[in-house]
């Protein structure tokens, strides 16, 4: 069955008819429901998790257009920012900001506002194939002006608000990239590293305060990262810690004392940390913090501080002020001096002249080798530690005080909790787990980036008198600055008059890229500028559905929310569905490198945009990892294959195949998959609502194979028949398929729109249609329980038939059941059914016997007989189908045989002929026969059309 032929041919059906756009119009009588799209960068190709995250987002707008609303769906691209620039850069041969300049700006963006398109079409091509309704007409697109200024808009907000502010500070700088990154960025790029971790030497100078024993003793301190040494400025010691002076005359924390290996146990002198403060030691590099640089007076000195643990290291904590956040607070408690011996681009200063232009984690083992010849290491220790590297460039970051600016979310926890309470999280422990912990300890955001594609930050600052203007619109510019490009370097050369009578500058950097996401809500529409009752009147926020995968948590779901809450308008979104990554089937992260990536195109090619989509819906709970493997997409397939097989049944065996209505019908098998349906209509709308997609798809799944391997299997002899009960079987059918499509339309919407062209008497499209409702009168729970009791039994006699060597075609006498209070016991149809299953004569409920079930195992000639007479026909049905015969063609049958054989054939001979299809039986030589071996006579048969 070639899926992917079918859907190239419902795609088409899709194109020419307009369904999706007439899917949005059509009749809404429940309103308006809102979905935001997450926009991805259209300058890398889609992978198979862009499928993953694009499949879930299509499900649930599909789901709500049916249940009668309208859902506009608008695409959007992210086309600003350091991925964009990075790939740039990379295509232009520049290795960094110098080389940027040097290239020019203006035509550095050029590019980069080219760049962004690369892989449109392939992303379009992608999101067509795999059945992904979005409007990639009329996109939102972060780099337009319109958009820039509402965010313009949205930056002028928080400085009214006060929650904008520059401020000198740590921060992590990409000394690659050359900017500070926000701590949601950060946040995405740690890596655990194995380095080496080093306890140095620090010499006391002059006479120990705490009388320890005077001259030659070292405080012991310990740090992961050598390369901040050169900077040290302080150490810093817990007031109330308990510190030891040991024989070899090193100060640390006693309780340390087992856990530093090596170290001599005996102790010369115990004392409190605050005896420890104010002692003054000689600096490890006496020339890189010069000795003009204010408050250098108080450097090299013992400090205490509350963030002294004794967790690990030495409880002596090396103090940079200019390369540590809790270093820096120290350093503006206690006055320390702040110099910066390490540059932006992460090399060492001309102070640190023995590395000066080396990049310090380069040079990290040299430092030791140094400290080691100075006699001032004590040893170095393998220490694994996560450590941030750029999300994008994937350089180690530096933390790093410089000037940036901020907005204050530190001021708006309470806000962020409060609203993150308003969110319905899937999966649920996200909400107070790894998103509620991640706003319980919000930062300030670092939002500029020292570089150049990318949203201005509208301020302008006067040199003279420090005055600030920030900008909220193009129209704030002057009339003559209208049409100007909100981009660098033609923003850069906009000057206001200051009233000190000055200019004042535009500060040079872009904003975060990921505040151009976060803030799509409203720049997506212009707003305020446009559009206002859209948002003021909550028609278009908040979203009522957003989705994207989990790293999003410190992402865009975050920025969403910051953005909104800075802005004061509660929650951005009502429902979101967190997605576990996509592995490779070994647990692993594709990279190319790795060569475990996977192509989607080729993965829909082989096996269908929906059996894809499926897999990715059922495989496991959408928070959890997808261990990727193609082989399970060969499995996840015979659901559709099963559900096609019972359309081509329902094809072969039914006269009137369009359906639009449904007769109750009395038979049990009838009674039984209408109540099943009903009951999985209502679960599978439940487990919608609530956005519990893989619960929902997998009671579909169960229930298609119920379908097939029950239903339609128990029902086959019906549809033989040429009566009333032939009649019902086929309208029962002919509903449970049509419904199906509708279903099945949000999860797979090829196979149901192709399943609801060929039954329904409409001819369009199922995404066109109303949601199915169930009908609860028609859910018989008691039906459904014993239809799983009769399923139990059934199959308990057959794994006795199997052990007692009895093939399921040889009937037996009778099946005995112990349990004689089974309900099931008083009702004939499900009687019958055990009956026919398991090929008995007689089913008898019996309190007395030993087992819990037995089955009589002795044969009668006529039992013998009877089975021979199924074994002939199953042979004959069999010859039928490898001819490529339908149930309703008539054969001729030829019979080779002997005597026996003979008399065998003419005594069942009507019932072979009704059973077969058979309108005359020959006994004559058989030209090409096939051989049936049966007890006492061997028959070569032969068929004839």
């Amino acid at each position: 069955m070639d899926f992917n032929e079918r859907e190239l041919k419902i795609l088409e059906f899709w194109k020419k008819n307009d369904i999706f756009k007439k899917s949005v119009e059509k009749s809404a009588p429940r309103g308006d429901f809102v979905f935001y799209e997450g926009p991805p960068t259209a300058n890398g190709k889609p992978g198979i998790h862009h499928v993953e995250a694009r499949a879930f987002k299509d499900l649930i707008p599909r789901f709500k257009t049916m249940q009668g609303f309208r859902v506009e769906r608008k695409a959007g691209w992210d086309t600003q920012g350091l991925p964009v620039e990075l790939e740039v850069e990379k295509k232009l041969k520049l290795k960094g900001k110098k080389d940027v300049e040097e290239y020019g700006v203006e035509d550095f963006n050029k590019k980069c506002k080219e760049s962004v398109w690369e892989y449109k079409e392939d992303w379009e091509k992608m999101t067509e194939r795999m059945a992904y309704w979005v409007d990639m007409e009329n996109p939102y697109v972060t780099y337009e002006k319109d958009y820039i200024e509402s965010l313009w808009w949205v930056i002028k907000q928080a400085y009214e608000r006060d929650l904008l502010y520059k401020g000198y500070k740590v921060v992590p700088n990409c000394p690659r990239c050359g900017t500070a990154l926000s701590s949601h960025e950060v946040a995405q790029g740690y890596k655990n590293v194995e380095e080496d971790s080093v306890y140095v030497k620090f010499k006391i100078r002059g006479k120990d305060p705490s009388s320890a024993s005077g001259q030659g003793e070292y405080i012991l301190a310990w740090t992961t990262t050598p390369w901040t040494l050169p900077g040290n400025v302080a150490l810093a010691v817990g007031e109330d810690i308990d510190y030891v002076l040991n024989e070899d005359n090193l100060i640390f924390a006693k309780n340390l004392i087992e856990h530093i290996s090596g170290v001599s146990h005996n102790i010369k002198k115990e004392f409190k940390g605050k005896d420890l403060v104010g002692l003054e030691y000689e600096p490890l590099f006496p020339e890189a913090i010069p000795k003009d640089v204010e408050n250098y007076q108080n450097a090299f000195k013992v400090y205490s501080a509350d963030f002294v643990s004794t967790e690990d290291g030495t409880g002596v904590v090396h103090t940079a002020v200019m390369y540590g956040i809790e270093d820096y607070e120290l350093g503006e408690k206690v006055g320390l001096p702040k110099f910066h011996t390490v540059n932006l681009d992460g090399t060492f200063g001309e102070t640190v002249s023995k590395w000066q232009g080396k990049f310090v984690k380069d040079v990290e083992g040299e430092i030791i080798k140094d400290l080691s010849e100075r006699k001032i290491l004590y040893k170095t220790e393998s220490y694994k530690h996560d450590y941030p590297f750029c999300w994008r460039c994937k350089t180690p970051l530096i933390y790093y005080a410089k000037d940036s600016w901020y907005f204050k979310m530190s001021s708006l926890r309470e806000d962020l909790i409060k609203n993150n309470k308003e969110i319905n999280w899937v999966p649920k422990h996200l909400q107070e787990g790894r998103f509620g912990e991640w706003i319980k300890d919000a930062k300030d955001w670092a939002i500029s980036r020292e570089r150049y594609w990318g949203t201005p930050i509208p301020v302008w600052e006067c040199e003279e008198c420090e005055e600030i203007k920030v900008v909220g619109s193009v129209s704030e510019l002057g009339e003559e600055k209208k049409e100007v490009d909100l981009h660098k370097p033609f923003v850069d050369d906009i000057v206001f008059d200051c009233k000190c009578g000055e200019k004042m500058k535009r500060t040079p950097e872009v904003m975060d890229c990921w505040f151009d996401s976060g803030a799509m809500p409203f720049a997506q529409i212009h707003y305020p500028f446009e559009n206002k009752d859209l948002i003021d009147e909550n028609r278009l926020f908040p979203a009522d559905f957003i989705c994207e995968a989990i790293d999003q948590t410190r992402g865009w779901f975050y920025t969403l929310l910051a953005i909104s809450t800075m802005l004061g308008k509660g929650a951005p979104y009502k429902n979101v569905i967190s997605l576990g990554h996509l592995l490779d089937k070994k647990g692993k992260k594709m990279s190319k490198s790795l060569g475990n990536v996977v192509d989607p195109n080729e993965m829909i090619e082989k096996y269908g945009s929906d059996t894809l989509r499926w897999y990715l819906y059922t495989v496991n709970q959408p928070g959890d990892p997808v261990l990727f493997d193609e082989n399970d997409l060969k499995k996840t397939k015979r659901v559709f294959m099963t559900l096609l097989n019972v359309l081509a049944f329902y094809k072969m065996s039914s006269d009137d195949l369009l359906v639009d209505s449904y007769q109750l019908s009395e038979n049990i098998l009838d009674k039984w998959i209408m109540s099943k349906l009903n009951l999985l209509i209502r679960e599978a709308t439940e487990g919608l609502e609530k956005y519990d997609i893989t619960t929902s798809s997998r009671k579909i799944d169960d229930f298609v194979m119920d379908l097939s391997q029950w239903y339609v299997r128990r029902s086959r002899d019906r549809f033989k028949n040429d009566d009333e009960d032939k009649e019902q079987a086929q309208k029962t059918l002919g509903w449970v398929l049509v419904s199906i499509s509708k279903l099945i339309a949000p999860f797979a919407p090829f196979v149901a729109d192709s399943l609801y062209k060929e039954l329904s008497k409409e001819k369009r499209s199922v995404h066109l249609e109303e949601w199915p409702l169930a009908e609860e009168d028609l859910i018989d729970e008691k039906l459904l329980e014993d239809m799983v009791k009769v399923r139990s039994i059934i199959t308990q006699a057959l794994d006795l038939r199997l052990k007692a060597g009895f093939k399921v075609r040889q009937p037996l006498a009778e099946l005995r059941i112990k349990n004689k209070e089974l309900r099931i016991s008083e009702q004939k149809e499900l009687i019958q059914l055990i009956k026919d299953e398991v090929n008995v004569k007689k089913v008898v409920f019996n309190a007395d016997i030993k087992e819990e079930m037995e089955l009589n195992t002795e044969l009668t000639e006529e039992l013998r007989e009877e089975g021979m007479v199924r074994e002939f026909t199953r042979f004959v049905q069999g010859m039928r189908k490898k001819a490529g015969l339908t149930p309703d063609q008539e054969i001729k049958l030829v019979v080779d045989t002997d005597g026996s054989g003979k008399s065998f054939v003419e005594k069942f001979e009507s019932e072979i002929k009704k059973s077969t299809t058979t309108k005359e039986i020959e006994f004559s030589k058989a030209e090409d026969g096939k051989k049936l071996k049966l007890d006492g006579f061997v028959l070569e048969l032969e068929i004839k059309k």
